[in-house]
């Protein structure tokens, strides 16, 4: 079984649809991040387990998910309906068959899926990366894997938006294999609170600049 760590903060319109196209196998672990709209115990009620995180941040509820975890392998999307969990055993196959460390879903967006600050500000993100690490990453997309214990020892400390470029980082430094395949990028139920408007996008950046500082 690979766990599915799912932060969520007032994501009750998507989750019946996130939950039901989980693929055999595949076992999602709900992070409730503070949410308002009853997404905890709806996520409870349509099957999945639950973890409490008070503390607000994207990374904050990555980490609490990763903790409570068991399995062997671990996936991260997020669940707002823009990634179709069907994809997730593309993206962890190469994890489970070990030739590769950590493997990225390199989102292709459907029309209207993707604001386009948002897409800038991923590209010109996957640029400096690319010149500072010689990974050949086109996206930081939200939808990875990666086994679970080594991903702790990683010592991941951002607890923000930052989360998803420290892991790569970290990875690098580690020397992990890194790798990324194509997923389908949707339109999310809902407005994003992240890429959604400039400043969280802006917030976002700021964040992960920080890191590559």
């Amino acid at each position: 079984m690979i766990e599915v760590v799912l932060p969520v903060l007032n994501e009750a319109e998507a989750l019946p649809w996130v939950l039901g196209r989980m693929p055999d196998g595949y076992a999602p672990l709900v992070v409730d991040n503070g949410s308002t709209d009853g997404s905890g115990a709806l996520a409870a009620a349509l099957g999945a387990r639950v973890v409490v995180e008070s503390r607000p941040g994207f990374g904050a509820a990555c980490f609490a998910g990763l903790e409570a975890a068991s399995a062997d392998v671990v996936c991260f999307m997020d669940c707002d309906g823009s990634l179709d969990p069907r994809a997730l055993p593309s993206v962890a196959a190469t994890v489970v068959g070990g030739s590769a460390d950590l493997v990225l879903g390199a989102r292709r967006p459907a029309a209207g899926a993707w604001p386009a600050h948002a897409r800038v500000a991923n590209r010109l993100l996957a640029l400096e990366l690319r010149r500072r690490t010689g990974l050949k990453l086109r996206d930081l997309g939200p939808m990875r894997a990666s086994r679970r214990v080594p991903l702790l020892a990683l010592g991941i400390a951002d607890r923000r938006f930052g989360w998803p470029l420290e892991m790569v980082l970290r990875a690098h430094r580690a020397g992990w294999r890194i790798d990324e395949v194509p997923v389908e990028y949707l339109a999310r139920f809902g407005r994003s609170k992240v890429t959604g408007t400039v400043r969280g996008t802006l917030r976002t950046a700021a964040d992960m600049g920080r890191l590559l500082r």
